[in-house]
């Protein structure tokens, strides 16, 4: 059975940092890309980062390029999203996707 549980998120002030992790179990977990997506209050659901399954190359949109950084331990099943300068509009549920099954997610307020 697929599993992934993120954890890590928590409140924050603007220009912080938090680092969020995903833990994947139940599929052969470097077979697959894996990815980072947020909703935010009333919004829809996002994809914010990507990470291919074997060569790491990844994928991040507008909003978080250049302040997050996406990465993977294949050994660990494991999918990492470091966060830097955090801002209020970063404020969303963060959850972890590999094709047909996503998290729990974790929350991540930024709030002074």
């Amino acid at each position: 059975q697929v599993h992934l549980v993120e954890s890590g998120g928590g409140l924050v002030q603007p220009g912080g940092s938090l680092r969020l992790s995903c833990a994947a179990s139940g599929f052969t977990f470097d077979d697959y890309a894996v990815g980072w997506f947020r909703q935010a209050p009333g919004k829809e659901r996002e994809g914010i980062s990507c990470i291919s399954k074997s060569d790491g190359g990844t994928y991040y949109s507008g909003s978080i390029k250049g302040r997050f950084t996406m990465s993977r331990d294949n050994a660990k099943n494991m999918v990492y999203l470091q966060m830097i300068s955090l801002k209020p509009e970063d404020t969303a549920v963060y959850y972890c996707n590999t094709p047909g099954f996503w998290g729990q997610g974790t929350q991540v307020t930024v709030s002074s």
